[in-house]
């Protein structure tokens, strides 16, 4: 569903039209288990999560089990992670890793080179086949999803998806293994992001596959849900660096953005679940779920977002994604800035958070990846 209008009051985005309720469809799925769960949440989905106010900075969820205090779970959503109260992460979703080489079906070539040996962050660089070795390709910086908790660059979900971005958009992606929380709270996943863009367009550390093939000045970022949020705060930073790098372009998949109220078209629920997960992200935000790294809406948000530093933006969105009113709210409040740049929306009807990824062969994951590619290579 999509927002059309709205005002800004209290800082947040709200929309104008009657307030309806949506359904969820698939984002994340806990179960209610022993922990206590507050009554609101219940239309949201099957969370276990501990009853806690997420406002409070640094507070410690009260125990609600028998289980022992430090083995208590505080957050869970079955098949993707469980979060315990003492920072121990189990990663339930862990998709086969691949290892970098040739794709001959594509013919993309990937290779992974280490940016720093203190932290452990890389990038996986994938460089199609062209028909002219001479020309220089538009380079992407590739953030993936995983709501900060799981996933990573070489997981079979992230490394089929960019390598065929690569190969349909003919571009050189440079997708970024970086940090994880719980263990490594934010803002180690920006901060790796940040780095990992400067990598790529520094003169100084630039691989030879960026220095020989990559058009640094034809530079975009894109990223899938929090990946997307990393993109976007990657565009803020840039522009807080005196508009450097300069990007030509930004694509947003459904990002992961949220905030302490709920919005028009927000599923009853949805802002606390949100709020929940920044907290085990994002423990020190002062602002908790309006730090605005997590609601560009929130003042802080949109003073910023008529700087980005970029001089286009795709923002995409599933129909009947839970983030979809705020993905709308997002790109409704961008292109009613002052930014200066131009702003595009594509919204699949009917579809889920990242469908793409699970079903990149169905019509509307072709047509987001048609979407993407003519995006990047737009004269």
């Amino acid at each position: 569903m999509s927002i059309n209008g709205g005002a800004t009051v209290s800082g947040c985005w709200m929309a104008t039209q009657p307030r309806r309720r949506r359904t969820v469809h698939g984002l994340l799925r806990p179960s209610y288990g022993a922990t206590t769960v507050s009554p609101r949440l219940k239309g949201f989905g099957k969370w276990r999560m501990v009853s806690r106010s997420t406002s409070q900075k640094n507070s410690s969820p009260p125990v609600t089990t028998t289980e022992p205090e430090d083995d208590e779970v505080v957050l869970e959503s079955p098949a993707h992670f469980r979060i315990y109260k003492s920072g121990k992460i189990d990663r339930l979703n862990r998709p086969p890793v691949l290892s970098a080489g040739v794709d001959e079906a594509t013919g993309v070539t990937s290779k992974d080179v280490l940016l720093d040996a203190d932290t452990g962050v890389s990038v996986r660089l994938f460089l199609p086949k062209t028909s002219d070795p001479s020309k220089k390709l538009p380079v992407v910086v590739f953030f993936h999803g995983g709501a900060f908790f799981i996933e990573s660059a070489g997981s079979a979900t992230y490394h089929n998806y960019v390598n065929s971005l690569a190969a349909a958009a003919g571009a050189l992606l440079v997708s970024v293994d970086y940090r994880l929380a719980p263990e490594h709270p934010l803002p180690a996943a920006y901060d790796d992001s940040w780095a990992a863009l400067q990598w790529t367009v520094s003169s100084s550390a630039q691989d030879g596959w960026i220095a020989e093939h990559g058009d640094t000045p034809r530079l975009f970022v894109a990223g899938d849900s929090a990946g997307a949020n990393i993109a976007h705060e990657m565009l803020v930073r840039a522009a807080a660096n005196g508009g450097r790098p300069r990007m030509e372009g930004a694509i947003l998949l459904h990002p992961w953005f949220g905030g302490s109220k709920e919005i028009e078209g927000e599923p009853e629920g949805g802002a606390a679940i949100t709020a929940a997960m920044w907290y085990y992200a994002c423990p020190d935000a002062a602002a908790g779920a309006d730090d605005p790294r997590l609601n560009p809406l929130a003042p802080g948000g949109l003073t910023a977002m008529k700087e980005l530093a970029c001089e286009r933006l795709l923002v995409c969105a599933g129909g009947k994604d839970v983030l979809a009113a705020r993905n709308r709210a997002y790109y409704d409040a961008v292109a009613a800035s002052a930014w200066r740049g131009s702003a595009a929306w594509l919204e699949s009807e009917g579809e889920g958070h990242v469908f793409f990824l699970g079903k990149p062969e169905c019509e509307n994951a072709k047509q987001v990846m048609d979407r993407i590619v003519a995006f990047i290579n737009e004269a």
